[in-house]
């Protein structure tokens, strides 16, 4: 099927859109595609840079729900300052204007939360919900008010709620792209109180930080994002950029300086990539774009993140039911050569050394061989299993001494443990044994 060119000339009915040439995507993402879609790409990549910056602080302070009551309290500003602005004869879909509405009615619905939780016996989450649902219904009310005015209906205002790249001309793209890197600058600047605010407040307080002031600064950076990204994401998805990109960034490291990093990076990918696509795909929302993108990446970070991923994770599972298994087949090898008694232990390795990964890893790491069509123990694998057998009886009998643990109810309990008991325990067992008068099982030593 012929697919017409970006830019064709089609019918207004007609919702879908023409898919871009290869010689258009390549100028989009390499910022070649002219000025104002340069600008506006650049201006929502630092957006999503900042957003990243500001959200891991809001993300280890708990204020991701803040930030979205926030982010819908700024739409009575928004409307309101559309009617001043428009009684006074004045331009009402000035930007600036808007968006300085729109900042006043966040700080204020940032304010009512903190009055309702310091004054009344609200929670914290019930003062965000009311300070949410009954801002954002009264916006809704001053845009029906806006919609009978004789100045003009509320067109351009609704791409505050959602979100439109095309509406954004070469003057805002700067302003957001200033709005986001004032807020950058100040989050660097306030590392040390910030950091020291999120992870011990008590400590901070006691240090002399100011925590009720910086919390307020905090609240303050969100604002600035939130202006920032009103009209590329939009009020209702903005607080998707502050927290889904920290949220991933997460999964990739324990180190603070690092998660900011990756976060950073998240959000300006998303940035980057959703506003291209809506550069491109013109009747593609640039908000719902950017959100996908970074909840992609998100996904992404959740399944593959080295060491905090879904597939990390269950790799380290597999390693340890397998290491598990063959320390049970080991135990039981090295049991069936010294005695015929058929322990429960005993039982449930034969039953997993049935498997045809166990046998083949003890044979890759030279603790047992085929004779005769069975497993038998290398010299080696001897050593292993009596160090295992002796863990297994060392531990059985400080639960039996210490815990009063039934001896017919303690092997279950061995099971659970004796594969996690490093050198230094075992000796600590071994000397509260003998303190006590208790003999200590003999056998190869930990």
């Amino acid at each position: 099927m012929n697919v017409a060119a970006p830019g064709a000339a089609r019918s207004i009915t007609d919702v879908g859109d023409a898919w871009p040439t290869l010689e258009q995507v390549w100028n989009t993402l390499t910022l070649r595609a002219g000025f104002n879609t340069t600008s506006v790409v650049l201006g929502t990549s630092l957006l999503g840079v900042a957003a990243g910056v500001v959200g891991v602080f809001a993300l280890l302070r708990k204020r991701s729900l803040t930030a979205d009551a926030l982010s819908h309290a700024t739409l009575p500003g928004i409307a309101l300052a559309f009617i001043l602005v428009a009684l006074a004869g004045g331009a009402g879909r000035s930007v600036p204007v808007l968006l300085l509405g729109g900042a006043a009615s966040g700080i204020l619905g940032v304010l009512v939360i903190q009055g309702l939780i310091r004054h009344t016996r609200l929670t914290e989450d019930a003062a965000i919900g009311v300070v949410l649902s009954v801002f954002f219904g009264a916006g809704v009310v001053l845009l029906s008010i806006i919609q009978s005015m004789r100045t003009g209906g509320q067109g351009g205002l609704r791409t505050f709620i959602y979100g439109q790249t095309a509406a954004i001309t070469r003057q805002d793209a700067v302003l957001m792209g200033a709005l986001a890197l004032v807020a950058i600058v100040l989050a660097a600047l306030l590392f040390k109180e910030l950091t020291a605010v999120c992870f011990d407040d008590a400590f901070a307080q006691v240090s002399g930080f100011s925590v009720g002031l910086i919390d307020l600064l905090m609240m303050g950076l969100i604002v600035m994002v939130t202006i920032g990204g009103m009209q590329a994401v939009g009020l209702i998805l903005v607080v998707a950029m502050l927290i889904i990109p920290p949220a991933a960034a997460r999964f990739w490291s324990e180190r603070l300086s690092v998660v900011i990093v990756v976060s950073a990076l998240i959000g300006g990918a998303s940035g980057y990539l959703g506003s291209a696509v809506s550069a491109l795909l013109p009747r593609k929302p640039a908000g719902a774009v950017i959100v996908l993108t970074a909840g992609m990446i998100f996904l992404l970070s959740l399944l593959a993140a080295p060491s905090r991923g879904v597939i990390a994770w269950a790799a380290r599972r597999a390693r340890l039911r397998l290491r598990i298994s063959s320390e049970h087949v080991l135990e039981a090898l090295f049991d069936a050569e010294h005695t015929r008694e058929q322990l429960p232990a005993a039982r449930r390795a034969l039953g997993l050394g049935t498997s045809l990964i166990v046998p083949i890893l003890l044979r890759a790491r030279g603790l047992a061989q085929r004779e005769a069509g069975r497993l038998v123990l290398t010299e080696a694998g001897r050593r292993e299993g009596a160090r295992i057998s002796r863990n297994h009886r060392l531990w059985e009998q400080y639960l039996v001494s210490y815990a009063h643990v039934a001896p017919s109810h303690v092997d279950w309990s061995v099971d659970q443990v004796e594969h996690v008991l490093g050198a230094d325990q075992v000796r600590e067992l071994e000397s509260a044994l003998r303190a006590r008068g208790v003999p200590v099982p003999a056998g190869a030593t930990s």
